[in-house]
């Protein structure tokens, strides 16, 4: 298996978020790369002229610290949930990605998944 640093964007993306219980990934009707968990979307990725996007679901408080920042922005159309997106991550923002979308997982996940990775974490 590659590394993380030799992989691409999307491909990191799916590697985090399938390697967590449960998860699925979907194209969505606009051909977005969504990560869901139990029918609930967790995070959504996709390219554009732009570049690569990373979407993720967040709280409000969440978000507004990651507002903060430069780098991420209030996501467009679901922005006002308390997600937050990203565009053309570096290498450098991937283990701060990487925990914010373990949150989002387990914000979406149902309550017997988040008291299993609660009693693994300890």
């Amino acid at each position: 298996m590659e590394s993380l640093d030799t992989q691409s964007t999307p491909e990191k993306v799916r590697n985090i978020c399938l390697a967590l219980p449960e998860a699925v990934e979907i194209i969505d009707g606009f051909g977005h790369n969504t990560f869901k968990i139990n029918g609930r979307s967790f995070v959504i990725s996709g390219e554009s002229d732009k570049g690569f996007s990373l979407s993720f679901k967040s709280d409000r408080e969440t978000q507004e610290i990651l507002l903060q920042k430069e780098r991420f922005f209030k996501t467009p159309y679901i922005g006002h949930h308390g997600w937050v997106s990203i565009q053309n991550p570096n290498v450098d923002d991937w283990d701060e990605l990487t925990d914010l979308i373990h949150e989002a997982y387990l914000r979406a996940a149902p309550k017997r998944l988040v008291k299993n990775w609660t009693k693994v974490a300890k």
